[in-house]
């Protein structure tokens, strides 16, 4: 191990309520390599887990100058919905682009050196698709920003409870759950459900490998990790 690899890191993570952000946060929390972990949320949950190096806050991401953001090393972004939860084209794409991206911008000029940010399989900035050409465009603004590392997870179908969250169901990842997920052996691996836990666990580990450039972790890539 060298000197700048025994040095303890900082986390960021937004989004660390949901599925896959829950799943970064015990990571970040159990890793010896991150001596603070800051977590920003629109709601402070309960059912946090409790630890010395958790620092918590309270934000409207609607209204957040990049001032407010904490400085640290490496920057793990896990905010997305639905166009369903949303409530709108507009809706989604202020969370799932204007959010995410304004995020990224400012702990970059906070000091950020690393990214890792949530997208999804089929993003692409040219699809017909409204949601997969938010993904996309995301993906290409964050990519141009200047990190040292960025990462960028594109997951099938999630798998996890996101009842025990607190979070609404989600149509199709349910159906995923409940019909794919005992016979997921006979889908092709790269487009099968994933588990939230396999989508964190890959990227946590990329940020960590510190190879210099943008990395896309496709689905399938990601399976079996956690």
């Amino acid at each position: 191990m060298n000197g700048q690899e025994g040095i303890k890191r900082t986390a960021l993570l937004v989004g660390g309520t949901g599925l896959v952000g829950r799943a970064l946060l015990s990571l970040l929390l159990a890793s010896d390599r991150y001596r603070k972990v800051h977590l920003l949320v629109r709601r402070v949950a309960s059912d946090l887990p409790p630890s010395a190096k958790l620092k918590v806050q309270e934000v409207d991401f609607a209204q957040l100058p990049s001032s407010a953001l904490p400085a640290a090393d490496d920057v793990f972004i896990a905010l997305g919905t639905t166009i369903k939860v949303a409530g709108s084209e507009h809706a989604f794409r202020q969370v799932d682009f204007d959010y995410v991206v304004n995020i990224a911008r400012g702990a970059l000029d906070a000091g950020a050196k690393r990214l890792a940010v949530v997208s999804a399989m089929g993003a692409d900035p040219g699809s017909r698709v409204f949601y997969n050409r938010v993904k996309g465009e995301m993906e290409a603004a964050v990519a141009q920003l200047g990190y040292e590392i960025v990462v960028i997870a594109q997951p099938s179908l999630l798998l996890g409870d996101r009842a025990a969250l607190g979070q609404p169901a989600r149509r199709a990842e349910d159906l995923a759950t409940r019909f794919l997920g005992p016979v997921s052996w006979i889908v092709p691996r790269g487009v099968r459900p994933i588990s939230a836990r396999s989508v964190a666990a890959a990227m946590f580990a990329e940020v960590l490998a510190a190879t210099p450039g943008i990395r896309r972790l496709k689905s399938g890539a990601m399976q079996g990790g956690g």
